[in-house]
């Protein structure tokens, strides 16, 4: 993965190079994006039914009761994540307001570190130009983007885990204990961000890496102790309160939790959560794992546009694999052999330094990516579990993109094939950008006598891929209808990708390579803005808040105990309802059959504890209350509509529906 030996520098063009390796020049351009494509979707669309929500009102119970410990979804105990993002968004509550930018800015800010973090580290282990790639990469990558519109924490963990790795690595280098302890630290804050996987991902890369470099001799340069010591200070403190505030309770069996029969904190969090979730058997299996063959698939795509230079990159490293493993050594000769002779001892010694530096990157940053990737191949796994591998992929695609264009003119076979290989990738994205265009101007033509309709959920199909449970399930829900609403982002995303893609293909054959590179960048970006505004079309379907605001308008000069929430199911159908309304929910039809019938819930372990409120609802238990006491408002999913309707029949008053869900009352409006 190192550089074929060369002699003297690439000529590169003075103002190119004085753009990327200025730091205000380039960050002035990564801060353009960031605000574009990040930023900006901060405020649309609403939390999302499901996981975003449900998170967000775990969060905003922490934020209203100031219990920093034990999290709370609907008034039970919601012991399955670790706090830091919900202690990140409950401040921002605090500060914002309860809405959905107070909700994912924590996460956003994690991309905008991830990119500075990348930038830093590919500076120092590939130069200016790899360094201003690999921040563009982060931020304009497909799955980096969709992946941070759910409140979900892979972008911190991805950064702290990331900043643990180069704090290792640099404090090897550079013989400092501070790097070191950082690293022990950033190592801890990841703990508390995602769990057990932070340390297990970290090891797994870095103690390779100090077998194969031959580092392991210089172990007690990793404080390891002290840092041990220093990493329980920051990541145990929670894991004992937790354990102590939800200890067992009654006689629990087994892996399944009865009424008043519970595993604590130590079993759900540590064997439920993590040892059995990887072997596919914890409970409740309301998870699902992706086909290999979609798996492996996926992180091209999740890596696109950048993945198109992979094979460049996999074929640089194939081609330099001689010289590697001597660019690890402190006592390397080749690493010299290169050199000028003319150069000063120092100028001499820093640059070995510094292709030894760029091999050890390169060594470290494929053993981590690599492990996290079969790691979840054979795990239970979500399209977004592979994030914390997606940085670390991209600084080596971008490094070895960089020195690629970095390498001196001629009729070098290296640089000529691996320029080809180049142009190929940019070929591929014309292709690909022309036919996706052709069939973006095909929807557009076809639809265009569709009148346009606000509620695209009405329009969609409902194909059940992987039950729902895959996070993108219902994007094989779309139907030809449906295109109405995407009408002006489809428009945009096809004129980007039918112009990007060609120009960045004729500039990188006429030898521009930056140009072309960063053309490829803002395609990417545009197409990502498009995304966006496509998103916020579908809210109809995937939030409620719709309906939040209705309720909340109809209740505006009533006290809150007038009138009483029922979500007809599981609470993650219309999480974002509670969230909005800020209210506890019953859950009719909460934990009988719904749960026999393999839905599960998230809420089901917090559920068996003795002081959880008395929040779940038989069907016999709910019709007693219907038309009875405070005024009823039932939230209704589209599959268990026709099964209400038929029990209510009757006492039912329509007040909304939005895409499949529908709300009721149980007696007229005034």
């Amino acid at each position: 993965m190192t550089n074929p030996p060369f002699s003297g520098h690439a000529p590169v063009d003075n103002d190119k190079r004085s753009f990327y390796s200025s730091p205000g020049k380039s960050w002035a351009l990564l801060i353009l994006v960031f605000l574009a494509v990040h930023f900006v979707a901060l405020f649309t669309p609403s939390l999302e039914d499901d996981a975003d929500a449900t998170h967000a009102n775990a969060a905003q119970h922490m934020a209203l009761s100031g219990d920093w410990v034990t999290l709370h979804v609907n008034g039970i105990r919601y012991l399955e994540k670790p706090p830091l993002p919900y202690w990140l968004a409950s401040l921002d509550y605090r500060v914002f307001g309860f809405n959905v930018f107070a909700t994912h800015l924590p996460i956003t800010l994690g991309v905008l570190a991830c990119a500075i973090l990348a930038w830093v580290w590919s500076r120092r282990a590939y130069g200016d130009r790899a360094a201003f790639y690999a921040a563009l990469a982060v931020l304009t990558s497909v799955g980096v983007f969709l992946w941070t519109r759910i409140f979900i924490p892979e972008a911190l963990l991805t950064f702290f885990i990331t900043l643990a790795l180069y704090g290792f690595l640099t404090g090897l280098e550079r013989r400092k204990p501070a790097l070191i302890y950082m690293a022990w630290a950033a190592l801890a804050v990841a703990t508390l961000a995602k769990g057990l996987i932070a340390p297990v991902f970290c090891f797994a890369a870095f103690l390779p890496y100090l077998a194969i470099s031959g580092e392991w001799r210089r172990w007690r340069q990793l404080r390891p102790f002290t840092g041990i010591l220093l990493f329980l200070a920051i990541a145990a403190p929670w894991h004992v309160l937790a354990a102590l505030r939800n200890p067992d309770h009654g006689n629990p069996i087994g892996n399944v939790p009865s009424p008043g029969h519970v595993h604590g904190f130590l079993y759900f969090y540590f064997i439920n959560e993590h040892f059995l979730r990887f072997l596919g058997k914890r409970y409740p299996h309301d998870y699902n794992k992706q086909w290999f063959v979609a798996f492996w698939l996926g992180q091209i795509a999740w890596l696109f546009p950048w993945s198109l230079f992979l094979p460049a990159t996999l074929i640089r490293a194939w081609r330099n694999r001689s010289i590697f493993h001597d660019d690890l050594r402190y006592d390397a000769t080749n690493t010299i052999q290169f050199l000028d002779p003319r150069m000063t001892a120092h100028h001499a010694s820093s640059l070995a330094t510094s292709v030894r530096f760029r091999a050890r990157t390169n060594l470290l940053l494929s053993i981590y990516a690599g492990f996290i990737l079969v790691f979840f191949s054979i795990s239970t796994n979500q399209e977004y579990y592979t994030w914390p591998a997606w940085v670390p992929i991209l600084m080596i695609i971008t490094g070895a993109l960089a020195s690629i264009e970095d390498a001196p003119a001629g009729d070098n076979r290296w640089i000529t094939s691996s320029s080809r290989w180049l142009t190929s990738a940019h070929a591929l994205f014309a292709i690909i950008g022309i036919s996706a265009a052709a069939a973006l101007g095909y929807g557009l033509w076809s639809s265009r006598n569709l009148p346009f309709v606000s509620d695209i959920g009405t329009l969609l199909a409902h194909r059940g891929v992987g039950d729902y449970s895959l996070a993108t399930s219902h994007l094989f829900d779309l139907t030809g209808p449906s295109f109405a609403a995407l009408r002006e982002p489809a428009l945009i995303a096809a004129i980007a990708l039918l112009l990007g893609p060609l120009a960045s293909w004729i500039l990188r054959r006429r030898g521009h390579g930056f140009e072309s590179t960063v053309t490829v960048a803002c395609t990417s970006a545009i197409f990502l803005i498009a995304a966006h505004i496509a998103l916020v079309r579908f809210e109809p379907m995937l939030s409620s808040r719709a309906m939040a605001d209705t309720i909340n308008r109809l209740t505006a000069s009533e006290p809150k105990d007038a009138s009483q929430l029922i979500i007809y199911g599981d609470q993650a159908d219309g999480s974002s309802v509670i969230f909005y309304t800020h209210r506890q929910a019953l859950l009719a039809h909460g934990q009988s059959s719904y749960f026999e019938g393999n839905y599960g819930s998230s809420m089901i372990w917090g559920s068996d504890y003795p002081d959880a409120p008395h929040i779940f609802l038989t069907d016999s238990e709910f019709l007693p209350l219907w038309g009875t006491g405070p005024r009823k408002f039932l939230f209704v999913g589209g599959d268990l509509r026709p099964h209400v309707e038929q029990m209510l029949k009757g006492h039912l008053y329509l007040l909304q529906e939005l895409s499949d869900k529908a709300l009721y009352t149980d007696r007229p409006v005034q």
